[in-house]
């Protein structure tokens, strides 16, 4: 077998593709890509590694496009991907771009990752990279990524990341509590993500009477998936005791008051500015988690 013609006609038929069928041009290239890969794999077994190198400098010069080393190579990846992932058809809202992004790391499960949220949420290119760059995965917690590769079941506080990154777009030098939460509001929606997915804003010093004092939420927020109330408590010290007794207080509060009957517990979450193992290692409430925040 001729592995250079196959892979040359692949690939212009390809670019024919692309300019007489512009609205499945994502398909052609996933399937062009796809049995170019398979074709260096093959020819791979019988020539060598080398034989990409080779292949790549034939293609520049017979059909004036840079085929280059570094694509041949991560057509062959997402060729090896496909195949031992048994993927039995390709999502149409990931393109051969998007798999050009993740495609250039080692780990399958990382690259599974950022390929399920483009599929779930839809994540244009530029998307996808801004949440890479943020280090999306890293920050997930080790059980969360146990349970992704293990295929188990996920909660709610599950995908909160640590450390949750905050903007800073006016640049404030001294970050108070008020300060914390104003950047968070100025920015909510990026906010929720950091937590997670299905969360929607109820309010910010959301009031609430205990006894004849009035007392304020930092953030109650609720998910829709999960079909809970999340309460949110900003600390900008390190973890305290004190900080844990007051957001069960609230979590309380919410679930007696507030919370109806077909609806679960309330979750709490504490982003402080630094993590004290030891205090939430005794807490007896499994709803409260906490998290460190970053300032970018």
């Amino acid at each position: 077998m001729n592995y250079y013609d196959e892979i040359k006609n692949e690939l212009v038929n390809n670019e024919i593709n692309r300019k007489v069928k512009s609205y499945s041009i994502n398909r052609s290239d996933l399937n062009a890509y796809y049995n170019v890969g398979k074709m260096l794999s093959e020819a791979g077994k019988h020539y060598g590694e080398g034989i990409i190198k080779e292949y790549s400098k034939r293609l520049k010069n017979d059909l004036q496009k840079n085929y280059s080393i570094r694509l041949l190579y991560r057509m062959l990846k997402y060729y090896n991907f496909v195949t031992s992932e048994k993927m039995p058809t390709l999502s149409a809202k990931i393109s051969w771009s998007h798999y050009d992004e993740v495609l250039k790391y080692n780990d399958i499960n990382k690259i599974n990752y950022y390929l399920n949220i483009v599929e779930e949420q839809n994540l244009s290119v530029r998307k996808l990279r801004t949440i890479i760059k943020s280090n999306e995965y890293e920050r997930l917690d080790e059980k969360t990524r146990n349970k992704l590769i293990n295929k188990e079941r996920q909660s709610i506080v599950d995908f909160v990341k640590n450390p949750i990154i905050i903007n800073n777009k006016n640049n404030y030098e001294n970050i108070s509590e008020k300060v914390l939460q104003k950047l968070i509001l100025e920015d909510i929606e990026s906010f929720m993500k950091e937590l997670g997915k299905s969360f929607s804003f109820i309010g910010s010093e959301y009031k609430i009477l205990l006894g004849t004092t009035y007392n304020y939420i930092d953030l109650l927020l609720f998910n829709i998936e999960y079909n809970c109330y999340v309460v949110i408590e900003l600390k900008v010290t390190e973890l305290r005791k004190e900080h844990v007794g007051q957001i069960q207080v609230y979590m309380n509060y919410i679930d007696q008051n507030i919370r109806k009957i077909n609806q679960d517990k309330t979750i709490g979450i504490i982003i402080c500015r630094e993590n004290n193992e030891y205090v939430i290692k005794y807490c007896s409430d499994n709803r409260i988690i906490t998290r460190e925040y970053e300032i970018v």
